[in-house]
């Protein structure tokens, strides 16, 4: 049987460990993925764009499990009151292509950008960043509040989104943590003055130019989660140019990131070498690092995982038939009748 996890059940899970606690073992189980990268096999995703949005499909997999994750990205969607970002993905055997899991990715893609925005951070910002600017205040906003305070240390965060009502939901959702100091700004300039920090997670899908170069300073570390298809950028151009730039899977940042604006021959870093040792992460104090952060499959193959073996210590989610039961491998025709007439054949054999 496949287990399946719903929202309510997901919801749950994230209320029974602890949303700190589940981001910041999250953030733990995509580095211990991504300190095995060599092992799996990779891809970009697959995409189908259309005028209003994109849906796409994300497979990885190693030698014992295949994972994928269905997840959309339509702006519009606000206005119908719908979710910008939807998702649910799979975990299966490799060996066998039974799946064990289904669960809903819409909730859990948000804990696993910002788990995957901390890992980042902890091996690229300086050890003494205290301040950030969250620029873009929808769905995703709280979460990388969240794990930016709860595992990194910030304590006071900056907080500007051209829709005045965003700003409001995400001040109140996060009037829960009185220890983080959260100050409303006027304008992405003002809110990225003084940071340490700057995430960017804007959802418009538009060549845009949220950051540009005469905000940024010395020592930053950016946090670019928004720009993440092609057509859909947050940063100027000239900020790349002087930044150190690590992306996840570089195939695929190439198309969909920040750097879809440079040469193809523009340097970047795997950040995946940088956790494993081999590679450089930030040079000196002053420089500007920069995080490309487009979402990969491997992350979701993680958080895939995480939630199965919280889930199954739990015992939360329910137990479906999503494939046949194989009574007889070679007779898949007996499903076609009415379960009666399955038992009965049953019997007879």
């Amino acid at each position: 049987m496949t287990r399946f996890i719903d929202v309510s059940t997901m919801s749950r899970l994230v209320h029974d460990v602890g949303l700190s606690r589940f981001i910041g073992e999250l953030a733990d189980t995509i580095r211990q993925d991504f300190l095995r990268w060599p092992e799996f096999n990779k891809s970009a995703r697959v995409s189908n764009h259309s005028e209003n949005g994109v849906i796409e499909l994300m497979p990885v997999s190693n030698v014992g499990r295949y994972a994928f994750k269905y997840v959309n990205g339509h702006p519009s969607n606000t206005r119908h009151g719908l979710y910008t970002v939807m998702g649910f993905g799979v975990l299966a055997e490799a060996d066998t292509g039974y799946p064990l899991l289904l669960s809903e990715l819409t909730v859990a893609t948000a804990l696993r950008t910002s788990a995957t925005s901390l890992m980042a951070a902890r091996a690229l910002a300086r050890p003494d960043a205290r301040r950030m600017a969250l620029i873009g205040n929808g769905a995703q906003s709280e979460f990388q509040a969240l794990a930016f305070h709860s595992h990194l240390g910030i304590d006071e965060i900056a907080v500007y989104d051209v829709d005045p009502q965003a700003t409001d939901k995400l001040i109140r959702n996060l009037s829960a943590y009185p220890a983080l100091k959260i100050t409303r700004a006027a304008s992405t300039a003002e809110a990225v003055r003084g940071a340490d920090i700057v995430t960017t997670v804007t959802a418009a899908k538009a060549h845009a130019a949220v950051l540009t170069r005469d905000m940024i300073e010395p020592g930053m570390h950016i946090n670019a989660v928004g720009g993440d298809c092609p057509g859909k950028t947050e940063l100027h151009a000239d900020i790349l140019r002087t930044a150190r730039v690590f992306v996840e899977y570089e195939p695929q940042t190439r198309v969909e990131g920040e750097i879809q604006q440079m040469p193809r021959d523009f340097p970047v870093v795997d950040l995946w070498r940088v956790l494993a040792g081999t590679e450089t992460g930030r040079q000196s104090a002053d420089q500007v690092t920069l995080f490309d952060s487009v979402g990969f499959a491997l992350e979701d193959y993680s958080t895939l995982r995480y939630v199965h073996e919280q889930a199954e210590q739990r015992k939360l989610g329910q137990n479906v038939e999503l494939v046949p039961e194989a009574d007889d491998p070679k007779d898949l025709f007996r499903h076609t009748l009415a379960d009666s007439s399955r038992a009965a054949m049953r019997r007879v054999a």
